[in-house]
């Protein structure tokens, strides 16, 4: 089953209130109108695209241990998964995608790895439960998201709706912001030049980890030539 589908079927049973999840409509209504205001906004259109220079760098990973996107490239081409948070079964499912096919990435020479505006605790969480074998980058406040054109602030209505929720973001992630980065998957080449970019303000639609392999086969092509 491809990544969509099993997200399909996930977001189908949630919004039909299905046990465990027993949401109710009004809770799903309000997401919906988040997602579509997000969408109108045109936000997307900020994020970089193919052919954009990616900003580079410093980030920790869950043992505090600094990840330089500089040195990472040097070694290959680096697969980015922009991640929002260990709360997120979508992202969740993502990332066990993205792990699946870690294999393929590597034998075209490529590292992969997700970015967090969570905390370190919770991105070892994340790795734990979704049993990954790529890090998880600490993205205090957004800011590399930002750079990348993901990063958006959550209007009021979804804040409060979060907090009666008990989904606390401030705790999850060490900051009272209240930002989110909107879902982002990039392929960058060993010059810093994106080759690959996807970006999806709606966070239910994730794309095939199998889409980016044209992208990969280019740049091994480009260092072996």
């Amino acid at each position: 089953m491809s990544l969509q589908a099993k997200l399909d079927a996930f977001k189908a049973d949630f919004e039909a209130g299905k046990p465990p999840y027993n949401v109710p409509a009004s809770v799903i209504e309000i997401m919906h109108r988040a997602t579509a205001e997000l969408i109108a906004s045109g936000a997307a259109g900020n994020a970089l695209k193919a052919g954009d220079t990616a900003p580079s760098f410093i980030l920790n990973d869950p043992d505090g241990a600094p990840v330089s996107s500089s040195e990472l490239l040097a070694k290959g081409p680096l697969v980015l998964s922009f991640y929002r948070g260990v709360w997120c079964p979508y992202c969740n499912m993502e990332l066990q995608a993205l792990d699946a096919a870690l294999p393929a990435f590597r034998r075209l020479g490529a590292n992969l790895i997700a970015i967090s505006p969570q905390t370190a605790v919770n991105s070892r969480r994340s790795v734990r439960q979704n049993n990954l074998d790529f890090p998880i980058l600490s993205d205090v406040h957004n800011d590399i998201a930002a750079a990348f054109g993901l990063r958006f602030i959550m209007p009021d209505y979804l804040v409060q709706l979060y907090t009666s929720l008990k989904n606390d973001l401030p705790s999850f992630n060490g900051d009272d912001s209240w930002t989110l980065p909107m879902p982002g998957r990039f392929v960058i080449g060993q010059d810093g030049v994106i080759l690959y970019a996807e970006v999806n303000p709606d966070y239910t639609r994730r794309p095939e980890p199998e889409d980016m392999l044209p992208a990969l086969r280019k740049a091994a092509q480009s260092i072996s030539g």
